[in-house]
Protein backbone atom coordinates (compact mmCIF):
# COMPACT_ATOMS: atom_id res chain seq x y z
CA UNK A 1 0.00 0.00 0.00
CA UNK A 2 1.40 3.38 -0.98
CA UNK A 3 1.24 6.48 1.19
CA UNK A 4 -1.36 7.91 -1.19
CA UNK A 5 -3.66 4.91 -0.65
CA UNK A 6 -3.13 5.26 3.10
CA UNK A 7 -4.44 8.85 3.00
CA UNK A 8 -7.68 7.80 1.31
CA UNK A 9 -8.29 4.74 3.49
CA UNK A 10 -7.48 6.16 6.91
CA UNK A 11 -8.44 9.83 6.76
CA UNK A 12 -10.76 11.12 7.91
CA UNK A 13 -11.52 8.43 10.45
CA UNK A 14 -14.95 7.87 11.98
CA UNK A 15 -16.83 9.46 9.08
CA UNK A 16 -20.05 7.98 7.77
CA UNK A 17 -20.04 8.49 4.00
CA UNK A 18 -23.33 8.93 2.15
CA UNK A 19 -23.47 7.86 -1.48
CA UNK A 20 -25.46 9.06 -4.45
CA UNK A 21 -28.68 7.52 -5.66
CA UNK A 22 -28.15 4.45 -7.88
CA UNK A 23 -30.59 6.10 -10.30
CA UNK A 24 -27.89 8.70 -11.00
CA UNK A 25 -25.94 6.09 -13.00
CA UNK A 26 -29.04 5.50 -15.13
CA UNK A 27 -29.45 9.25 -15.71
CA UNK A 28 -25.80 9.54 -16.78
CA UNK A 29 -26.13 6.56 -19.13
CA UNK A 30 -29.27 7.95 -20.78
CA UNK A 31 -27.56 11.33 -21.22
CA UNK A 32 -24.44 9.64 -22.62
CA UNK A 33 -26.35 7.59 -25.17
CA UNK A 34 -28.79 10.38 -26.09
CA UNK A 35 -25.95 12.76 -26.91
CA UNK A 36 -23.06 10.43 -27.75
CA UNK A 37 -24.58 8.14 -30.36
CA UNK A 38 -26.00 10.96 -32.54
CA UNK A 39 -22.66 12.78 -32.24
CA UNK A 40 -20.76 9.67 -33.36
CA UNK A 41 -23.08 9.26 -36.34
CA UNK A 42 -22.73 12.94 -37.32
CA UNK A 43 -18.94 12.66 -37.14
CA UNK A 44 -19.04 9.56 -39.33
CA UNK A 45 -21.45 11.25 -41.75
CA UNK A 46 -19.26 14.31 -42.20
CA UNK A 47 -16.16 12.18 -42.67
CA UNK A 48 -17.99 10.11 -45.29
CA UNK A 49 -18.83 13.32 -47.21
CA UNK A 50 -15.20 14.47 -47.40
CA UNK A 51 -13.17 11.26 -47.28
CA UNK A 52 -13.58 7.61 -48.09
CA UNK A 53 -16.12 5.45 -46.29
CA UNK A 54 -13.35 3.54 -44.49
CA UNK A 55 -12.28 6.66 -42.61
CA UNK A 56 -15.89 7.42 -41.73
CA UNK A 57 -16.41 3.90 -40.44
CA UNK A 58 -13.19 4.02 -38.40
CA UNK A 59 -14.09 7.39 -36.86
CA UNK A 60 -17.61 6.21 -36.02
CA UNK A 61 -16.31 2.99 -34.43
CA UNK A 62 -13.73 4.91 -32.39
CA UNK A 63 -16.40 7.32 -31.16
CA UNK A 64 -18.72 4.41 -30.29
CA UNK A 65 -15.83 2.69 -28.48
CA UNK A 66 -15.27 5.81 -26.37
CA UNK A 67 -18.99 5.88 -25.56
CA UNK A 68 -18.89 2.20 -24.57
CA UNK A 69 -15.89 2.82 -22.30
CA UNK A 70 -17.67 5.77 -20.66
CA UNK A 71 -20.75 3.59 -20.14
CA UNK A 72 -18.66 0.87 -18.49
CA UNK A 73 -17.02 3.39 -16.15
CA UNK A 74 -20.24 5.21 -15.21
CA UNK A 75 -21.28 2.96 -12.32
CA UNK A 76 -17.79 3.10 -10.88
CA UNK A 77 -17.71 6.90 -11.13
CA UNK A 78 -21.05 7.14 -9.31
CA UNK A 79 -19.85 4.81 -6.53
CA UNK A 80 -16.75 6.98 -6.06
CA UNK A 81 -18.91 9.98 -5.04
CA UNK A 82 -19.66 10.50 -1.39
CA UNK A 83 -20.40 13.20 1.14
CA UNK A 84 -20.21 13.33 4.91
CA UNK A 85 -21.47 15.90 7.37
CA UNK A 86 -19.16 16.59 10.28
CA UNK A 87 -19.50 19.01 13.16
CA UNK A 88 -17.71 21.93 11.47
CA UNK A 89 -17.60 21.05 7.79
CA UNK A 90 -18.93 19.02 4.89
CA UNK A 91 -16.67 16.51 3.13
CA UNK A 92 -17.19 15.71 -0.56
CA UNK A 93 -15.16 13.04 -2.33
CA UNK A 94 -15.15 11.81 -5.91
CA UNK A 95 -12.94 10.55 -8.68
CA UNK A 96 -11.57 7.26 -9.93
CA UNK A 97 -8.28 8.17 -11.58
CA UNK A 98 -7.77 11.44 -9.76
CA UNK A 99 -9.30 11.22 -6.33
CA UNK A 100 -10.51 14.45 -4.81
CA UNK A 101 -11.59 15.33 -1.29
CA UNK A 102 -13.10 18.76 -0.72
CA UNK A 103 -13.64 20.10 2.78
CA UNK A 104 -16.21 22.89 2.94
CA UNK A 105 -16.41 24.68 6.31
CA UNK A 106 -20.01 25.59 7.17
CA UNK A 107 -18.97 29.12 8.09
CA UNK A 108 -17.64 29.73 4.56
CA UNK A 109 -20.86 28.82 2.75
CA UNK A 110 -22.52 31.81 1.14
CA UNK A 111 -25.47 30.18 -0.58
CA UNK A 112 -26.70 26.78 -1.71
CA UNK A 113 -28.16 25.95 -5.15
CA UNK A 114 -30.38 23.00 -5.95
CA UNK A 115 -30.67 22.24 -9.64
CA UNK A 116 -31.85 19.46 -11.94
CA UNK A 117 -31.18 19.06 -15.64
CA UNK A 118 -33.54 17.28 -18.00
CA UNK A 119 -32.02 13.82 -17.49
CA UNK A 120 -31.91 14.32 -13.71
CA UNK A 121 -35.59 15.30 -13.70
CA UNK A 122 -36.40 12.22 -15.78
CA UNK A 123 -35.08 10.07 -12.92
CA UNK A 124 -36.30 12.29 -10.08
CA UNK A 125 -32.86 13.54 -9.01
CA UNK A 126 -31.33 16.90 -8.09
CA UNK A 127 -27.85 18.34 -7.48
CA UNK A 128 -26.70 20.57 -4.65
CA UNK A 129 -23.99 23.15 -5.27
CA UNK A 130 -22.39 24.97 -2.37
CA UNK A 131 -21.05 28.44 -3.10
CA UNK A 132 -18.19 29.76 -1.02
CA UNK A 133 -15.86 32.74 -1.27
CA UNK A 134 -13.33 30.52 -3.05
CA UNK A 135 -13.98 30.64 -6.78
CA UNK A 136 -12.28 27.34 -7.50
CA UNK A 137 -14.05 25.21 -4.93
CA UNK A 138 -15.46 21.91 -6.15
CA UNK A 139 -18.47 21.55 -3.93
CA UNK A 140 -21.26 19.89 -5.85
CA UNK A 141 -23.15 16.79 -4.77
CA UNK A 142 -25.07 15.44 -7.78
CA UNK A 143 -27.64 12.67 -8.08
CA UNK A 144 -29.62 12.99 -4.87
CA UNK A 145 -33.31 12.26 -4.40
CA UNK A 146 -35.22 15.52 -3.73
CA UNK A 147 -36.13 14.66 -0.13
CA UNK A 148 -32.51 13.91 0.81
CA UNK A 149 -31.28 17.01 -1.05
CA UNK A 150 -33.85 19.22 0.68
CA UNK A 151 -32.91 17.87 4.10
CA UNK A 152 -29.20 18.33 3.34
CA UNK A 153 -29.80 21.87 2.08
CA UNK A 154 -31.75 22.79 5.23
CA UNK A 155 -29.14 21.30 7.57
CA UNK A 156 -26.29 23.02 5.71
CA UNK A 157 -28.07 26.38 5.69
CA UNK A 158 -28.78 26.08 9.43
CA UNK A 159 -25.20 25.11 10.24
CA UNK A 160 -23.81 27.88 8.01
CA UNK A 161 -25.99 30.44 9.77
CA UNK A 162 -24.95 29.14 13.19
CA UNK A 163 -21.26 29.24 12.25
CA UNK A 164 -21.49 32.82 10.90
CA UNK A 165 -23.31 33.99 14.04
CA UNK A 166 -20.53 32.55 16.18
CA UNK A 167 -17.83 34.61 14.48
Amino acid sequence: MTQSDDVWRNWPSRVEWNGLSPKYAHALLVALFATGIPTALVIGGFMWLWWEWGYALAATLIALGIIAWQAIMTRRRVRAWGFAEREDDLLIRHGIWTRRLSIVPYGRMQFIDISAGPFDRMFGLVSIKLHTAAAGSDSTVPGLPPDIATGLRDRLAHRAKSEREGL
